[in-house]
């Protein structure tokens, strides 16, 4: 990927904050929002995790995975904000504004899967983001969680289970949608 003229990829060493920032922050957003259910909170989970990396990056752009590095950070942070959340926010099964009638299905199958990963353990939440969402190998996930590619694959089993287990999804397992999986 190249952003301002330079390379982001393996090369990293010569990269400074704000350009990896530019970079990976839609990415890195789509992943905390996969995390946490909510798009403020997404954004509030990612932007704690780069001003806790900031003052390290000299370090951290330095490392083999600069990128699993952050995907670690964030996924701490998200499991730390997770257990000093008090109250749990009610996420809307369907989105207040009126749809365009050809999204609607769009809209109401995304709405169902999100409220069904809310629903799932941290632990087993992350492991679906990361393994299935952001597409990232058993080994990947496993260095990013910490633990044994087992526990991953113990994690995912768990998760996609209750995910089709769930009861906003139930019409969308039974019809074998492959769009219902997105």
């Amino acid at each position: 990927m190249i952003v301002g003229g330079r390379e982001i990829g393996p090369g990293l060493a010569a990269v400074d904050f704000d350009t990896f920032v530019a970079a990976r922050w839609q990415r890195l957003t789509r992943t905390a929002f996969l995390l946490t259910g909510d798009h403020h909170e997404a954004e509030d989970l990612v932007q704690d995790t780069l001003a806790k990396a900031c003052p390290h990056w000299a370090r951290i752009r330095r490392l083999d995975a600069p990128d699993a590095y952050l995907h670690r950070a964030m996924v701490n942070n998200s499991f730390s904000r997770h257990r000093r959340r008090r109250a749990r926010q009610l996420l809307m099964p369907w989105v207040p504004e009126p749809a365009q009638p050809a999204a609607t299905a769009q809209v109401e199958q995304r709405s169902a899967l999100l409220q069904a990963l809310d629903e799932l353990p941290p632990r087993q939440r992350a492991v679906v983001v990361l393994r299935y969402w952001e597409d990232l190998s058993e080994r990947q996930v496993a260095d990013v969680l910490g633990c044994s590619t087992g526990n991953v694959k113990s994690q995912a089993s768990r998760g996609i289970a209750k995910l089709r287990r769930h009861r906003a999804l139930a019409g969308y397992a039974a019809t074998g949608s492959t769009e219902a999986q997105r």
